[in-house]
């Protein structure tokens, strides 16, 4: 029996081999990765990595625990091509590994800034451990950081380097911080913050080059003018690694294109994670994700259906973000053009923000209000829409009142 093989030992490659063990599957199980690392969480090393010079990775899993539970890890060790005819991988040496089902846990990679001088030494990007180190190494020599992009891991890094003391800028191409991700009094809110922290915010900016002195970064040039740095950081978004599935002939489209069942266009290969386009049941519309819930709960939702209980993935998707203190959580997601209710603390300041789609409840920002978000997710899961006075308000015990009452009467 050649059992399950996962490329891809992330949030969503490991959760699948934890869950398919407590489920009760017996088989072989081989995670493949072309990391060196144990796997590891990836939020920290935008934030809690960065901060002690020795800090060492957060494991998702101990090392003893593949052992205890008969997974086979394979690190540093590269997928060179899938044969789906063969039911086997090959891997870069030319060795072939069998598999009774496969699945692609493969992630993504970070998108290439296609400017003179993005190869300089001093220009990173953040996707993996290595990226991490190899920033880290660099800190204590830093005076003047610019980060191209005002995405979660921008703004993260962005505060974290601030708050090591640096000299930081964060450029944008969009008119706002965090695109699509958030709505625009939640944006604001994240923006006053950080420029209150003293991190210089550049909007509606094109980068033209970055330039170089002795082979290493000296400084930016932007459509408006050029700002000096020793340290450049790019985060202009991510790009599924579909090349496996691609050039085994499976279907892709913005990601590896998976049924309700996270089943790709091939017989006996599954597709999980940040890489998958998959039909998601609250839009309603096929989409991608990058999200360690998303990764983690379609590898609950796919042991299930490996293991002779067909499982359909209809979790309810939610984010986190820590920016320097503040944290931003969002539960649900939000279509174009929702009602907004907005309520704000006893300072005045963005709390939350609530999204109505036709009078319904489905999404939720929240601004250092954990037990908000929290009781949001409960909400919406349910179904259950809150007063408009309670939602305005932000008032917690009326919110929880509202929905126990609910409850109660159910």
């Amino acid at each position: 029996m050649a059992g399950i093989v996962i490329v891809g030992a992330g949030h969503a490659g490991v959760q699948l081999a934890a869950t398919l063990r407590e489920t009760g599957y017996e088989g072989a199980l081989r995670l493949v990765s072309a990391d060196p690392d144990i796997p590891y969480h990836k939020p920290p090393l935008s934030k809690s990595f960065m901060k002690t010079p020795d800090a060492s990775l957060q494991l998702l899993r101990a090392e003893t625990f593949y052992q205890a539970n008969d997974i086979a890890l394979d690190l540093g060790r590269t997928v060179a091509r899938v044969d789906t005819a063969a039911c086997s991988v090959v891997y870069s040496d030319g060795t072939a590994q069998g598999y009774d089902q496969l699945v692609l846990a493969t992630g993504t990679r970070a998108r290439d800034l296609p400017v003179a001088g993005a190869d300089l030494s001093g220009v990173h990007s953040l996707r993996t451990a290595q990226d991490a180190r190899a920033l880290r190494k660099e800190l204590p020599q830093a005076r003047r950081a610019v980060l191209i992009g005002g995405g979660f891991i921008g703004l993260e890094a962005a505060a974290m380097l601030k708050a090591r003391g640096l000299e930081v800028d964060v450029i944008e191409l969009a008119p706002g911080l965090l695109g699509r991700a958030v709505s625009e009094p939640i944006a604001q809110a994240v923006a006053q913050y950080l420029t209150q922290m003293g991190v210089r915010l550049h909007f509606s900016e094109t980068v033209r080059a970055i330039e170089g002195q002795n082979g290493g970064v000296s400084a930016v040039r932007l459509s408006s003018g050029t700002l000096p740095a020793d340290l450049v950081l790019v985060g202009v978004g991510a790009v599924p690694l579909v090349d496996l599935a691609r050039d085994a002939g499976i279907a892709t489209e913005n990601g590896i294109v998976v049924d309700q069942y996270m089943k790709t266009s091939a017989a006996h290969v599954y597709a999980i994670g940040d890489c998958v386009s998959f039909p998601q049941s609250h839009l309603g519309r096929r989409m991608r994700l990058e999200s360690v819930q998303n990764a983690t709960d379609q590898a609950r939702a796919l042991a299930q259906t490996l293991t002779g209980l067909p499982t359909e993935y209809t979790a309810l998707p939610w984010f986190w973000s820590d920016i320097g203190t503040v944290k931003l959580q969002i539960a649900g997601l939000a279509p174009e053009n929702t009602e907004r209710l907005q309520a704000v603390d006893t300072e005045g300041r963005v709390k939350s923000v609530y999204h109505l789609k036709d009078g319904k409840l489905v999404a939720c920002e929240t601004l250092n209000s954990a037990g908000e978000h929290m009781l949001a997710r409960r909400m919406i899961a349910d179904g259950f829409t809150p007063p408009r006075d309670c939602m305005e308000t932000g008032d917690m015990a009326a919110l929880k009142q509202s929905y126990m009452s609910r409850t109660k009467r159910g």
